[in-house]
């Protein structure tokens, strides 16, 4: 505040000193002698005046100009002041105190000073003061402003977690637990443009993303690197029109299905779809990928594009972040996810069918002791999905097929290398009621920190069968929740879980999880 305040006042100063100087230069091209705005004087009866130092025309009738070569007076007019003898108390040849006298060049030139016009005084001070503001500025930037050599925004996400388990929780460190508070998930991220193109859009830029998260499948509570990738736009990114081809290298979330690319901080449940943590999907790797969209639909009037094609290619290690690869092979990936055309107010908007696939490579280990290495197998996923959200309604379905090869065997001479299916449905419906996700009301002026709120029940439906070769071994997970999005960047969560494994002999146990996220 105390900033801003200085550059109001720095604003003001500036505009007085422009409208000063300018007063100043104009007072300067007036001609010695005549005040600004005032016209020439005209003899009487619009006869030009006499030339400078020049005597009188003698007056009529013949009189003799005045003594000194003076010029004459001129002719009296009514209510006029007369110089000379007639005028009462003043003495023969002296001029009245009223006029000056004709012809006298310092009363001709004397012009009263304006005191709208700065002075070189004024303008000194000035100075002195816009000298002592820059000080003061560059003196507030360098302590209270952190400086990179690129352009920098710094984010970051904190979920809150509370949960209620019905099943007392019973580990090596933990005896009888069934109410426990913990972190989601606590990132920190920096984001920036290395090269910024302004002729075409051709922009490099880079993200940097630490976090503890449950999203690493790990207990590990340290703070690890999560994204670090550098994007280049091959293609113009100037307008929306414009289709889109990006490059990205480095460590990354993979483009598979719905819920795999999403961040922390745009999931809709608590806890993450099944699939992503038991297949492995869910874990940044290390590769190349390349993202694009062709043909996009755009309406500027509600700010709304949506690509009739969007694909992505990549190669990646396949051994997840942080760890280089772990065998001679790399993993391929694809997407393509196409998008109904239609227009902004249809009912057919955001309906959009994709299509993902994962060929990969993994190394096997026996069931021994030790989990001796017995070379490597196969990892396939094969996934479609169905996205549909058009206020207030939304429904999401993926269907996921994988394949792995494993060991069953305790025995380099015996592996009984053996093919393992999986299988996964995920579905979620949610309502929405509110003004958050309208474009119109977050546009909208308004005062402090309001932010128009928004209310979204929702169903989620989770069964994942780790190996259809075995009977009786699916998890279903059924999920009713309640999102409340009541300011730009945070949002309270609650969610009520079933689960259903059908390997637990105890049967179907109930958990309730409260979490609230903030970012910035």
């Amino acid at each position: 505040m105390r900033l801003l305040d200085r550059s109001r006042t720095a604003v003001s100063t500036i505009l007085a000193t422009t409208v000063a100087l300018c007063v100043t230069q104009a007072s300067a091209q007036t001609p010695p002698g005549r005040a600004q705005g005032e016209r020439p004087a005209q003899a009487p009866g619009g006869a030009a005046p006499a030339p400078g130092g020049a005597a009188a025309a003698p007056a009529p009738g013949g009189a003799a100009p005045a003594p000194g070569g003076a010029a004459a007076a001129p002719a009296t007019t009514p209510g006029a002041a007369v110089a000379g003898p007639d005028v009462p108390g003043a003495a023969p040849g002296v001029p009245s105190p009223v006029t000056s006298p004709a012809g006298d060049a310092t009363a001709e030139a004397f012009v009263e000073p304006d005191p709208n016009v700065a002075t070189q005084d004024d303008l000194q001070g000035l100075r002195s003061d816009l000298e002592n503001f820059k000080f003061q500025w560059q003196r507030e930037r360098d302590l209270h402003t952190a400086l990179s050599t690129r352009s920098l925004l710094i984010g970051g996400v904190v979920q809150a977690r509370i949960g209620w388990s019905e099943q007392p929780v019973n580990t090596a460190t933990s005896n009888d637990r069934k109410v426990t508070f913990d972190t989601g998930a606590a990132i920190l991220s920096f984001n920036g443009i290395l090269y910024k193109d302004y002729e075409e859009g051709r922009n490099l830029i880079y993200s940097v993303r630490f976090g503890a998260s449950p999203q690493q499948a790990s207990n590990n509570s340290f703070l690890n690197l999560l994204d670090a990738q550098l994007s280049y736009s091959i293609l113009p990114t100037l307008g929306p029109e414009d289709w889109v081809l990006q490059v990205t290298l480095g460590q990354q979330l993979l483009p598979f299905g719905l819920e795999v690319p999403a961040s922390e901080e745009l999931k809709p449940v608590i806890t993450n779809a099944q699939f992503t943590t038991k297949l492995g999907l869910n874990r940044r790797d290390l590769g190349l990928i390349v993202r694009g969209d062709i043909l996009p639909q755009v309406d500027y009037g509600y700010n709304y594009r949506a690509a009739l094609l969007a694909y992505a290619v990549g190669i990646t290690n396949g051994s997840g972040p942080n760890t280089p690869d772990d065998n001679s092979e790399k993993d391929l990936l694809g997407r393509l996810a196409f998008t109904v055309p239609s227009d902004y107010n249809s009912l057919l908007r955001q309906i959009t069918l994709g299509g993902s696939v994962y060929f990969g490579w993994q190394n096997t280990f026996l069931k021994d002791e030790k989990k001796t290495l017995s070379g490597k197998g196969v990892k396939r996923r094969y996934g479609a999905d169905i996205y549909y959200n058009h206020y207030p309604i939304g429904v999401t379905y993926e269907f996921i097929y994988g394949q792995d090869d494993a060991t069953l065997g305790t025995t380099p001479d015996d592996p009984r290398k053996t093919r393992l299916t999986s299988l996964s449905h995920v579905a979620t419906f949610f309502y929405n009621w509110g003004e958050q996700f309208l474009r119109g009301y977050r546009n909208q002026g308004r005062y402090d920190d309001w932010w128009p709120k928004t209310y979204q029940p929702f169903l989620r439906i989770d069964l994942f069968d780790p190996s259809t070769e075995v009977l009786e071994n699916r998890v279903d997970v059924y999920t009713l929740g309640f999102n409340l999005f009541f300011a730009e960047t945070t949002k309270f969560q609650l969610n009520f879980n079933r689960r259903d494994d059908r390997t637990n002999t105890e049967g179907a146990q109930h958990e309730l999880l409260a979490q609230l996220q903030g970012g910035f």
